[in-house]
């Protein structure tokens, strides 16, 4: 895995450990929001790969709908 792709799963992660404490949720283990992360940028990527959009921007609004 490249450094960029760690780097946008490590903001990943902090954004899904935000979104949590802000639902007032509990926040799952590290390896389950590391595993959230890492699906969550794939789904970006390939979201990207076909709209040509901003992947920081395709994780946050991922990560929105996934709180809804």
């Amino acid at each position: 895995m490249g450094f960029i792709r760690q780097q946008e799963e490590k903001l990943a992660v902090r954004f899904l450990s935000w979104q949590y404490e802000k639902l007032k949720k509990p926040i799952p283990d590290e390896a389950e929001l590391e595993s959230q992360a890492a699906r969550i940028v794939a789904e970006a990527h390939r979201i990207a790969r076909q709209r040509g959009r901003n992947v920081l921007s395709i994780i946050k609004d991922l990560i929105a709908e996934k709180k809804k």
